[in-house]
C-alpha cells in the first residue's frame, strides 16, 4: 500500500485528535516498522488493518466509518500533492470516468508497485454514473469518502448508492449529481 496513505492517516490522527493519540495507535498496532512511514514508500496492507483494528477499539466507530472519514481527509492530501491531475478534469463525473485510464496511470508512473483498485464506468449520462469498483482489499468506504470529497472539490452535490455485487470484491456506485 502506498506510503502517502499511511502518512496521511497519521496526519489525520494528529490533526483531528492529537499527536499523542496517533503515537498511542501506532504503539498499540505493534507495527514492524514502529510507524516509520514515508510518503514515497510502499508498505504491507496488513499495517493498515492493524491500525484500523486499534482505531475501531479506541473510537467505537466501525472500520467502514473510519475509512469513509479517512477518504475525505485523504482527498485533501492527494489533491494538494497531485492537483495537476485534477486540473485536467471538468467535474466529479469526468474525474471518476478518468480514474483508471488517466489518474491511476499517472499514479503508477510515480509508484510502479502500487496495487490500485480498478474502476469501470458501466453507464453515464450528464448527471448520472454507474461505476464499478474492484479491490481485494474491500476499501469501498474509503472510495466513498474520496468521492464525496471530490464532489465538494468540484462544487457539486452528489447522491451515491453503494451496492455489493455477486462478483467477489466488487461494488457498484450509483452516482447522481444534483
Amino acid at each position: 500500500m502506498l506510503g502517502i496513505v499511511f502518512t496521511s492517516l497519521i496526519d489525520m490522527l494528529e490533526e483531528k485528535v492529537s499527536p499523542e493519540f496517533a503515537d498511542d495507535v501506532i504503539v498499540e498496532a505493534q507495527l514492524e516498522n514502529d510507524g516509520a512511514y514515508t510518503a514515497i514508500g510502499y508498505y504491507p496492507f496488513e499495517d493498515m488493518q492493524r491500525l484500523l483494528t486499534v482505531l475501531v477499539d479506541k473510537t467505537g466507530k466501525s472500520a467502514n466509518e473510519l475509512l469513509y472519514d479517512f477518504g475525505i481527509f485523504l482527498f485533501g492530501k492527494l489533491g494538494s500533492v497531485h492537483g495537476d491531475v485534477l486540473a485536467n478534469t471538468s467535474g466529479i463525473l469526468d474525474m471518476l470516468a478518468h480514474l483508471d485510464d488517466d489518474i491511476h496511470v499517472q499514479v503508477k508512473k510515480l509508484y510502479p508497485d502500487a496495487d490500485l483498485p480498478r474502476f469501470s464506468v458501466l453507464s453515464r449520462t450528464d448527471t448520472t454514473m454507474k461505476l464499478q469498483y474492484y479491490s481485494e482489499r474491500e476499501l469501498f468506504a474509503l472510495a466513498e469518502g474520496l468521492m464525496d470529497a471530490a464532489a465538494d472539490f468540484y462544487g457539486a452535490k452528489i447522491q451515491r448508492e453503494t451496492v455489493k455485487t455477486d462478483i467477489p470484491y466488487t461494488y457498484e456506485f450509483n452516482i447522481t449529481v444534483q
